[in-house]
């Protein structure tokens, strides 16, 4: 029987020193893309997949990441009385019901591996999707809900991915691939930053994940692998044979907004989509291009 998919875990215990010195003072996770922060899109995409239950896995400083989701009752009076329904529904949309949010600490920067294990009181025995939240991926149907899909008819664990050119693959996780039919691929191993001359295909995984518990087993031991990390890359391979392991090639456009870059080309999609800002934004864009 295949368990239903209701948990969701967000690893956002990072120091986010690319975006010094912004980030000195707030999570990177609460920079806005127009006017949501990276964890807003992350939480929106989850529940559009029918998601429930959420667990941030925080550190140090990042308690606004908690506060952010609490409701706000001066506020939401004071736009009440004036009037301001559409502020007032955007701000509803950032609210949480009551016990659907928890959060935990990963009191040390020990890698993504060691951050979901964190989360294993939350986790429990059941199935459990991983956003990160640098990760913003813009599509029809969200990605998270596309890997929940697949879950459903395959059960055991299924990551996103895309390809890159073969001198990117020592920056992500890479697929050793088994059957192929253009979309969904057979895993038959998986390796942690690889350099490209070993890297034993292009196709690399984004920050999205539908995992099965038993990933918890091989990460309680807590082994470092690349970076003197715990790699959450090698605690899934050890999954593999024993249960079904698929990558999914996602419909959507993915936006790294850990890199400034990224971050930068996501205001502008996003934006250019928003009928309130897309005129006024593609006429100034005319200004600097």
């Amino acid at each position: 029987m295949i368990k239903p998919l209701r948990k969701a875990v967000l690893p956002v215990g990072g120091l986010g020193t690319r975006f010094l010195p912004a980030t000195k003072a707030m999570p990177k996770e609460m920079l806005p893309v127009v006017d949501k922060p990276l964890i807003q899109y992350a939480i929106d995409e989850a529940r559009a997949a029918g998601i429930e239950e959420f667990c941030l896995v925080t550190a140090r400083g990042k308690d606004n990441l908690i506060d952010y989701f609490d409701a706000a009752p001066e506020l939401e009076h004071t736009l009440r009385e004036r009037g301001k329904t559409s502020t007032l529904a955007a701000l509803e949309a950032s609210s949480m019901n009551a016990g659907s949010l928890v959060a935990v600490r990963q009191n040390m920067p020990l890698g993504l591996g060691h951050a979901i294990w964190c989360a294993r009181s939350f986790i429990g025995d059941d199935p459990f999707a991983i956003l990160l939240p640098d990760d913003i991926v813009k599509s029809e149907k969200s990605c998270i809900a596309q890997l929940a899909e697949v879950y459903r008819k395959t059960g055991g664990n299924v990551v996103a991915v895309n390809e890159v050119p073969r001198e990117m693959t020592k920056q992500y996780g890479v697929l050793a691939t088994g059957e192929d039919d253009g979309r969904l691929v057979e895993v038959k191993g998986l390796v942690e930053k690889p350099e490209p001359a070993d890297a034993p295909s292009n196709l690399t995984i984004i920050g999205r994940y539908v995992l099965t518990a038993e990933v918890l087993k091989p990460l309680s031991q807590l082994r470092t692998g690349v970076g003197g990390e715990v790699q959450l890359t090698d605690a899934m391979a050890q999954l593999i044979g024993k249960q079904p392991f698929h990558g999914l090639r996602y419909e959507g456009t993915r936006f790294d907004c850990g890199s400034k870059i990224g971050f930068l080309e996501a205001q502008i999609a996003m934006s250019i989509e928003r009928p309130d800002l897309k005129d006024d934004v593609r006429a100034f864009l005319k200004k600097y291009v």
